[in-house]
């Protein structure tokens, strides 16, 4: 039985007995209630409740808040070297451990305090996608501290993913490409090349080393941890993007990074991305933004290996999208290429009425089959 103290008005001290260490110690679980009597009951029978299912180690971790569960979760993130720790964490510190859900025990989490934090974040104006991040880093803890052994909670409540916008569709088109290579600083003309034929991530082209690139046999190889899903893969090169980077390893200095600025790599071109659109007619009067994202280089790359007849698996494989469904959101159908559709449908069509002898069908004047035998207007 657990033990209840009053220790003042609406102050209730609570033991729970959870056995003895490997000395022969007592062990308990204290804590302070504020409220009746009856409060402290209903928190000793739970805990006493846990204690029978999970066992006593896992009851004294029970009591952790979502923080504490948020802190050990990117712990783990840390000891297993994901890339992705950095950016949870900023977004944990940022949205998280702010919120008043940080202090709440764990085990207490219910599917109304995820509402709550939702609809806080709304309200600070964040859009659906942003506020899916947060909650995936939050599911991702209760999922790791469930299955920890002994587990630390018992229950997961259901976190629901908001609808989120459609994905951006821009990509590049051949003039525009060629248009932004024209406009931009020597430096970033390499930097754009890149991105267009490989549809490389931005940070895996400025993290790119000489000592990955293989100029003779026209290949780059970002090795496993280089990458951000952590495996490595092989790019080849398009015959125009190795000549590129030949001609650049010329002039490229004694750094070890493949693309610099003052003989030191750069993570950041904002300020030359901007102006070089301007110049070269991919900038948006209205909203004072350029019409072209670094970004749209991966969508381009992707759209082109597919339109090449490069296998989709390959393509996805060039790309790094380690996903199929993540792949299929940067293989964008262009109009252009639905009206490409089209025409081939009308070229196959009229091959086959070529090929067959005409039976019931009627002819115009120009030669071509028509399925209209009367003039508009009057009936059968």
């Amino acid at each position: 039985m657990a033990q209840i103290i009053n220790r003042g008005k609406n102050r209730w001290l609570v033991r729970i007995f959870l056995g003895q260490d490997d000395k022969g110690r007592i062990r308990r679980l204290s804590k302070t209630i504020h409220g009746t009597k009856r409060d402290a009951e209903r928190w000793a029978a739970e805990q006493e409740k846990n204690r029978d299912v999970l066992g006593a180690a896992a009851l004294q971790a029970s009591d952790l808040t979502v923080r504490g569960l948020v802190e050990a979760y990117l712990e783990e993130l840390r000891i297993l070297g994901k890339k992705s720790v950095a950016i949870e964490a900023m977004r944990a510190r940022k949205h998280l451990f702010d919120s008043p859900l940080a202090a709440m025990p764990a085990s207490k989490l219910s599917t109304d305090n995820i509402r709550a934090l939702i609809r806080e974040k709304q309200a600070e104006g964040l859009a659906n996608a942003t506020i899916n991040r947060i909650l995936a880093i939050l599911r991702a803890a209760l999922r790791t501290a469930a299955k920890a052994e002994p587990p630390k909670i018992l229950k997961v409540p259901r976190i629901q993913k908001l609808p989120e916008a459609a994905p951006r569709a821009g990509f590049f088109e051949e003039h525009e490409y060629r248009a932004l290579l024209r406009a931009l600083p020597d430096h970033l003309k390499p930097v754009l090349a890149f991105g267009y034929w490989t549809g490389c991530r931005k940070g895996e082209i400025l993290r790119l080393k000489w000592d990955q690139v293989d100029l003779e046999q026209g290949v780059v190889r970002l090795r496993a941890g280089e990458t951000k899903s952590g495996e490595g893969r092989v790019i080849p090169l398009a015959p125009e993007l190795l000549e590129i980077l030949r001609l650049h390893r010329q002039t490229a200095g004694e750094s070890e990074y493949v693309f610099t600025y003052n003989g030191a790599p750069f993570r950041d071109f904002r300020d030359g991305w901007e102006a070089a659109c301007k110049a070269a007619g991919l900038w948006d009067a209205k909203t004072n933004r350029p019409t072209r994202l670094f970004h749209d280089l991966r969508r381009t790359a992707v759209r082109n290996l597919v339109r090449a007849g490069v296998p989709e698996k390959v393509a996805q494989e060039i790309s790094g999208h380690k996903t199929r469904a993540v792949f299929e959101r940067y293989n964008i159908v262009s109009e252009a290429d639905l009206l490409t559709a089209a025409r081939r449908l009308q070229a196959w069509v009229e091959a086959q009425r070529r090929s067959e002898p005409h039976t019931d069908a009627h002819t115009s004047s120009d030669g071509t089959d028509t399925i209209l035998t009367q003039p508009p207007g009057k009936p059968n």
